[in-house]
């Protein structure tokens, strides 16, 4: 039997995928950053599990609810594309573009770019025309198909860049390949994380969501799993205190919104201090000597802001007070840094 070469793939695939990490799975941290649309269907649909269900009569009041991304139907010059920030940095081996239930409303064709960047950019670093790399030239897609294709780049990735042709919409995209560990020389590491020891140590409140959700792996999957006060109704703000896994010298903060849409904080700043031996009751005492290392910055709903240039050199810290404005919720906080040797 002749097999045909989208067979093939199809069969290797289903050989090798056993040994394959999915880097762009929503489970490994991956994240959709940046749509030119997404009208129809939101992007964060492309790195759910599975390949995405249909619900014959559900609408929304943008038209047929879709469990994908999709955009609208372009009446202009260009072609939409997705940003999506991989879960894990890795040589990618493998392509899976699922049009799963779009039948009449797929991408007639898709490519996809690649590029290395440090791991959490900003928007700005991730601007259209960066040196991206075409991993996956312009290819015809099959509706209602997971579309397979196979990479040959031995590059290590982190950002991808999903392009369809003109418009429409895509159930999943599923990028394998093989894992490769941060050099943590070249890459700061989360100091605040509790993988990597570090703890929530006392807030003002947490009526929502408990404080520890702030510094956990991954992304949050819903606004439970995040740090959520209550209403504030008189003055003053809330505030969380964590516990740095390792003395360090801060060189980027990220403040995590996802899910908090009409309930995120107005704004917020970050302050730190050296007390090596401080634990959850000394560390509230009026003696402990904060210093100010991001000033008071307006916030977003359902976005991951990245603090870098705003940030002041406060020198080693071995702990930080995110400083919340009025109230609200974060889904996750990540404190990079680089630790005291």
């Amino acid at each position: 039997m002749v097999l045909s070469e989208n067979h093939f793939i199809a069969v290797m695939t289903k050989k090798t995928k056993q040994t394959l990490t999915d880097l762009a799975s929503e489970a490994n941290g991956s994240r959709a950053l940046l749509a030119s649309d997404e009208f129809f269907a939101p992007k964060e649909n492309l790195l759910k599990a599975g390949r995405g269900e249909f619900i014959p009569k559900k609408y929304t009041d943008h038209g047929k609810w879709m469990d994908g991304w999709e955009t609208r139907r372009k009446r202009s010059e260009g072609h939409d594309w997705c940003i999506i920030r991989l879960g894990k940095l890795g040589i990618i081996k493998e392509l899976d573009i699922d049009t799963n239930h779009f039948v009449g409303n797929y991408p007639s064709y898709a490519s996809v770019d690649a590029c290395q960047l440090p791991y959490y950019s900003s928007f700005e670093g991730l601007d259209l025309e960066h040196d991206w790399i075409e991993i996956l030239p312009k290819s015809e897609l099959s509706g209602d198909s997971q579309n397979l294709f196979t990479i040959k780049f031995d590059k290590q990735f982190t950002h991808l860049r999903l392009n369809i042709y003109p418009d429409g919409g895509v159930a999943r995209l599923k990028v394998y390949g093989h894992e490769e560990h941060l050099d943590s020389k070249k890459y700061w590491f989360d100091v605040a994380a509790a993988e990597n020891g570090g703890r929530a140590l006392a807030c003002s409140d947490m009526h929502f969501g408990d404080m520890q959700n702030i510094i956990k792996s991954g992304t949050a999957i819903d606004m439970s799993d995040g740090w959520e006060t209550r209403r504030r109704r008189g003055p003053g703000y809330d505030w969380v205190i964590i516990k740095l896994g390792t003395a360090s010298e801060i060189e980027q903060i990220l403040v995590d919104t996802l899910h908090f849409k009409g309930n995120f904080p107005d704004s917020c700043s970050i302050e730190g201090c050296f007390e090596p031996n401080a634990n959850s009751e000394s560390i509230l005492l009026d003696n402990v000597a904060w210093m100010e290392i991001l000033p008071k910055n307006k916030l977003k709903s359902h976005t991951e802001h990245i603090f870098n240039i705003e940030l002041k050199n406060s020198g080693q810290c071995t702990h930080l007070r995110l400083n919340i404005f009025p109230d609200g919720g974060v889904s996750r906080l990540r404190i990079f840094g680089r630790p005291i040797t």
